[in-house]
């Protein structure tokens, strides 16, 4: 189908936020399963050689799979972890689906392929903090050796110039595959126009753009300080973390579930 760039008010951005929540609660363990098995497939995929790269190779379609499901959520049909390999599946004869299941792999591959140069770009400027980081904290090791090695790490200007690079890029990246593999599942595009037609579409949004980030940072922010401050009165801080992980799986599928309604609003109804 044609889709034609509509105008998006900056207040649809937290729209976008609480439609996702709204979509969630409407299916949470349907939708949260989606996300779950994916994370478990990653585990598995993890093990072989270049999983890594398999995994960042699949998130352009963990994106679209979640479309998918919001969309089929909202018109009362069903939601299984199979949608997030539905572009994938096409029947002998079906010309067009095979295009786009091939359009699709591309800009995969184009995805984990520009994701690898920021990686290897902020690990050049940190010279490995950043991962040395993040093995210090998923040891948990409390030792004064630990800590002040973090306190370190944290205190590097390295490490700081190797972040900004990684999510600043990571950021700009998002941009034209915000919207593309929508685009070229739905609208039928091309790599090129796909992701021509996304960057389009976020820069004439960004205000829009700009709510969403700061509803999601609001939620996220109220919740940490909601959690903290209940656990605290209670005398039970350590259980902060417990309480972290349902939350952190909640956000997650409410965002990705939110998505959908980004694209809606942007572009229309896909048929």
């Amino acid at each position: 189908m044609t889709f034609h760039l509509h105008p998006v008010a900056p207040r649809q951005g937290i729209a976008w936020t609480r439609e996702g929540f709204r979509t969630f609660f409407k299916r949470p363990m349907a939708l949260a399963s989606l996300f779950i098995t994916f994370m478990f497939v990653g585990v598995l995929v993890m093990a072989v050689p270049a999983g890594g790269v398999l995994l960042v190779l699949a998130l352009p379609l963990l994106s679209l799979g979640y479309m998918i499901a919001t969309r089929s959520a909202l018109a009362g049909g069903p939601v299984h972890p199979g949608q997030l390999i539905e572009p994938l599946r096409t029947l002998p004869g079906q010309v067009d689906a095979q295009r786009r299941r091939k359009a699709l792999l591309v800009l995969c591959g184009l995805y984990a392929l520009v994701t690898l140069l920021i990686i290897w770009l902020s690990s050049s400027i940190d010279g490995g903090r950043f991962d040395r980081l993040q093995v210090l904290m998923a040891s948990g090791e409390s030792t004064d050796a630990a800590e002040a090695e973090m306190q370190q790490l944290l205190a590097d200007p390295a490490l700081v110039n190797g972040l900004l690079v990684r999510f600043g890029l990571a950021a700009l990246l998002a941009v034209p595959f915000w919207h593309a593999p929508a685009l070229v599942w739905w609208g039928g595009q091309g790599v090129a126009q796909a992701l021509f037609s996304s960057t389009v579409a976020v820069w004439r949004t960004k205000a829009a753009f700009f709510m969403y980030g700061l509803a999601w940072a609001l939620v996220v922010g109220v919740f940490g300080i909601v959690t903290a401050t209940v656990f605290s009165l209670l005398g039970a801080r350590q259980l902060v973390g417990v309480a972290a992980m349902p939350a952190a799986l909640m956000f997650t599928v409410a965002f990705y579930a939110s998505l959908y309604f980004s694209f809606v609003d942007t572009f229309g109804q896909p048929d």
